[in-house]
């Protein structure tokens, strides 16, 4: 990580030996380990927490994906039925509408016939 070798670390316990003196340097290096203990936990429970809401992510875009994926199948499913029904209506003879033409003759004979009635 920090990529130090083993001469960087001798030098280091060198240098705190001498800084600290042999009474002290157990002491700090136990404070050491402690800290570096914790900043270790600390950085896998945020690895852990990262990990966990990248699986929450995945997990909620497979469930959109399959709602989606559901939502296309009931659409084509109604879209094949609304087909089928037009076909079958198409296919069905419609029943021919009357004609006008009658309704037409009649109230016209009826206007002709007020019209040759004589006047008063």
């Amino acid at each position: 990580m920090f990529d130090i070798g083993f001469s960087e670390l001798l030098l280091v316990g060198i240098v705190a030996l001498v800084v600290l003196g042999p009474d002290r340097l157990p002491g700090a290096v136990r404070t050491a380990g402690l800290w570096i203990g914790r900043i270790k936990r600390s950085f896998s429970a945020i690895k852990a927490e990262v990990e966990r809401e990248i699986g929450a992510d995945e997990i909620r875009r497979q469930l959109h994906n399959e709602q989606i994926l559901e939502l296309e199948r009931e659409m084509k499913a109604m879209k094949e039925s609304l087909n089928a029904s037009i076909s079958t209506n198409a296919e069905t003879p419609t029943p021919a509408e009357p004609t006008h033409a009658t309704d037409t003759r009649t109230s016209t004979s009826t206007s002709t016939s007020q019209d040759k009635s004589p006047q008063p």
